[in-house]
């Protein structure tokens, strides 16, 4: 990945679902560092939500780390099949997308094979992706593998991007990963 490709996609964080995904509180909070990561090296940032009157809107600690994102809404699993988000995607100007959310094996798995699909190249962040079990979420991961996506960790993810340890803005980002 390189900085001058890529943008951050954040999938479907939305409702009491966020929190009843298997280990919650560590996607939440890789699901952060990446927002904040993106935001200080002025990534751009797309995020979808899943029938949001339904299923409620993204959680605040996301939401509020994105005041000036507008989430795309959608009813399909695989958010390309929303014009409104790929639109947002491909305007992004953007051909590596590194993906975030819930639940892994519908939504996010659903929205990597459309990204695939569009010659996106995708990397999902193991640690920033869940379901409702581990069983659902860890055979959702080998199955992105399996189509061609890069799968790496918040971290990994964030550290390649940067690539170079040096300057404020890397103390910034340590304060960030930390």
């Amino acid at each position: 990945m390189n900085m001058d490709d890529t943008a951050l996609v954040i999938v479907d964080v939305q409702g009491k679902l966020a929190f009843q995904v298997d280990r919650s509180i560590n996607v939440l909070e890789n699901v952060k560092i990446l927002i904040k990561a993106a935001r200080l090296y002025e990534l751009p940032v797309v995020m979808v939500e899943q029938c949001p009157r339904d299923l409620g809107s993204t959680v605040p600690e996301i939401k509020g780390l994105l005041p000036d994102v507008e989430p795309a809404e959608k009813n399909t699993f695989n958010a390309c099949k929303s014009e409104d988000f790929l639109s947002r995607v491909q305007q992004s100007g953007k051909k590596q997308l590194l993906v975030a959310g819930i639940e892994a094996h519908v939504c996010v798995y659903q929205t990597v094979a459309g990204l695939l699909q569009h010659d996106f190249q995708v990397y999902v962040a193991s640690d920033a992706v869940s379901s409702r079990t581990a069983w659902n979420r860890d055979t959702a991961l080998a199955r992105m593998r399996e189509m061609g996506a890069v799968i790496t960790t918040t971290e990994m993810a964030l550290f390649e991007l940067v690539k170079i340890a040096a300057g404020e803005r890397f103390r910034q980002f340590i304060q960030i990963v930390k």
